[in-house]
C-alpha cells in the first residue's frame, strides 16, 4: 500500500466559511469596493453596474435617484429570492448596505484632488475587481448585475465576469449619450480591468467554495 497517498489530505473536501467570517468577508469586500469606487467617482467617469445605469435613467426620466434605485433592484431581489434563497438575499441586503456606509467614509478622509485620471480608474476599478470577488466568495453579492452574472453561471455555464463585462459595457454605451468621449474611453477601460480581475477568479468549478 502507498503510504503517500493513504495520508494524502482529500482535495475534495470543501470547508465552508463560518457565519462570522462570512460577515468579516462581507464587510471587508465591501470596503475594498467602496475605495475603488470613490477613486473612480473622483475622476468623474462613467459608472458601470447597476449604479450607473440607475445613474443614468435618474437623469433622463429625472427622479429621485434612490425611487429608481428602489425600482431597478426590486426585480433582481425577487429574482435572487426565487432561485438562490432567502439567505441570498440577507446577504446581498447587508452587502449594499455596508457598501452605503463605506461609501461616506472615504471623502471625510482623503483629498483626491491630485489624483492622475488614468490611475484612478483603473485602480479604483482593480480594487472595486477584488472587492467585488471577495464579497461573491462570502455567498453575497452587490445586487442588480450580480444577480444575474451569478444565475448564468449556474444556469449556463456562463463565467459571471462576461456577463458583468457585457452588461457593464451596455451601460457605458448609454452612458456615452451624455458624457464626454475621453470620459467614456475612460470608463470602458477600467470595466474591462474590472471584469477581467472576475473573469479570472471567479471561474465555475477553479474553487469549491465560489458561489
Amino acid at each position: 500500500m502507498n503510504t503517500a497517498t493513504a495520508e494524502a489530505p482529500s482535495t475534495d473536501r470543501v470547508i465552508p466559511h463560518s457565519p462570522a467570517e462570512d460577515v468579516l468577508g462581507i464587510a471587508v469586500g465591501t470596503l475594498v469596493t467602496s475605495f475603488g469606487l470613490f477613486l473612480i467617482n473622483t475622476t468623474g467617469a462613467v459608472t458601470g453596474g447597476t449604479a450607473g445605469l440607475v445613474l443614468w435613467l435618474a437623469q433622463t426620466v429625472h427622479w429621485p435617484f434612490a425611487a429608481v434605485f428602489a425600482l431597478v433592484n426590486l426585480p433582481f431581489a425577487v429574482l435572487a429570492w426565487t432561485r438562490r434563497g432567502w439567505r441570498f438575499v440577507a446577504s446581498s441586503v447587508l452587502a449594499v448596505s455596508l457598501l452605503s456606509v463605506f461609501s461616506l467614509l472615504h471623502p471625510m478622509y482623503i483629498e483626491a484632488a491630485q489624483v492622475n485620471p488614468l490611475y484612478a480608474v483603473l485602480m479604483g476599478n482593480l480594487a472595486a475587481g477584488i472587492g467585488l470577488l471577495i464579497v461573491l466568495r462570502h455567498h453575497s453579492s452587490l445586487g442588480g448585475f450580480n444577480v444575474v452574472a451569478l444565475m448564468c453561471q449556474d444556469s449556463l455555464g456562463w463565467r459571471a465576469g462576461y456577463v458583468l463585462l457585457a452588461l457593464d459595457a451596455t451601460v457605458v454605451a448609454l452612458s456615452a449619450l451624455t458624457a464626454p468621449f475621453h470620459t467614456v474611453v475612460l470608463s470602458a477601460a477600467g470595466v474591462v480591468v474590472l471584469s477581467l480581475v472576475l473573469v479570472m477568479n471567479h471561474r465555475p468549478g477553479r474553487y469549491p467554495v465560489a458561489l
